[in-house]
């Protein structure tokens, strides 16, 4: 019937899609909720020694039960982390960073006004796709105390956006070690940083 089919749709996408190694099709596997409409998965770890790392499933008629008519009604897949699982799976792996020195966070981007949240994302965008840890300030708040959170946090560069600098494609980069900054343009940004990040890296002589 439908349910065969779709679960041999998925299984070909996923062979198609190159990942058809990751899943394993299990008739036992049930998921205790009313509102699934569809196929529902588990997740493990490839040793099986945990329990499952999350489970979930289709659900087409959910948005309905908080108020969403027929019309409006989106079909959707999702899925209930389990944190304790996946901390002992980073562990176990040798992946679960470590917070106890300095920041995990390399740059701060802060956008002086709403006008400016689209530019600010675009650059965290740009910082993360070169590995560089980005956060992204969008709650409104004063300058100042945007400087006293990146402080506190310990955050090597903030990344400041104002209304002159939006006009002009550029940003403001404030090194929080020693408090020097420069305006330097969107393209050149993450190079920019790459560097500075990398000298503050180098031992000192």
């Amino acid at each position: 019937g439908g349910a065969l089919e779709d679960v041999r749709t998925l299984f070909e996408i996923a062979e198609k899609s190159g990942y058809a190694d990751w899943l394993q099709f299990d008739p036992s596997v049930v998921r205790g909720l009313a509102y699934y409409t569809g196929t529902v998965f588990e997740a493990f770890d490839r040793q099986g020694e945990l329990r499952a790392v999350c489970g979930g499933g289709r659900y087409d008629t959910l948005l309905e039960t908080f108020g969403a008519n027929e019309r409006d009604a989106l079909p959707a897949v999702g899925f209930g982390f389990g944190d304790a699982v996946i901390v002992e799976l980073l562990k176990s792996k040798g992946k679960l960073p470590d917070f106890s020195s300095g920041s995990s966070v390399d740059a701060l981007v802060f956008p002086f006004e709403k006008n400016q949240d689209a530019m600010a994302a675009a650059c965290a965008q740009r910082l993360r796709e070169r590995g560089i840890r980005t956060d992204l300030i969008l709650d409104r708040r004063k300058p100042k105390a945007a400087l006293k959170l990146g402080a506190k946090l310990g955050v090597p560069l903030m990344i400041l956006i104002g209304e002159e600098e939006s006009q002009k494609d550029v940003v403001r980069v404030k090194s929080m070690e020693d408090g020097t900054q420069a305006d330097i343009p969107v393209p050149n940004l993450t190079d920019f940083c790459v560097e500075v990040l990398k000298k503050k890296e180098e031992p000192q002589r």
